[in-house]
């Protein structure tokens, strides 16, 4: 990995850190509430080169929206990172829940009771409690 890389995504992770601290401040100061934001880093379509440097510069939240991308690109890494948190964002099909379960930390997508059963079933044959949002079609589109 080049410097330049490494410097230009470290640079770029602070600037975004940076608005949303910032943010953060602007609605402590206007609420008297506090509520913390997680930047999810997005890997989708990005060079190796490019997630080791964000990796180096700290960042340990990363959302990918394809199971079998998500194994290739982490399984690996979590050997070397045991504080990485992965959000599945995109769509799941209900024969990849188990490998979903056994990779991911949260899944962003629970949009039907078929997919919500086979996640429950595998967080119970595995021994796992991942966090889970819940999609509710309220306007009966």
């Amino acid at each position: 990995m080049s410097d330049q890389t490494q410097t230009s995504v470290a640079e770029n992770l602070g600037n975004i850190q940076a608005k949303i601290n910032a943010a953060v401040q602007a609605y402590r100061v206007k609420t008297g509430f506090i509520h913390p934001v997680t930047l999810v880093a997005v890997s989708k379509r990005q060079p190796d080169t490019r997630i080791e440097a964000a990796l180096a510069a700290g960042q340990r939240v990363y959302g990918e929206n394809r199971v079998q991308e998500a194994q290739t690109r982490w399984a690996h890494r979590r050997n070397h990172h045991n504080d990485l948190h992965l959000h599945l964002i995109g769509p799941l099909q209900t024969n990849k829940a188990g490998d979903a379960v056994a990779l991911f930390d949260v899944i962003e997508v629970v949009d039907r009771p078929k997919l919500a059963k086979a996640l429950g079933d595998e967080m119970i044959r595995q021994n796992r409690q991942l966090e889970c949002y819940v999609q509710v079609n309220t306007g009966e589109e």
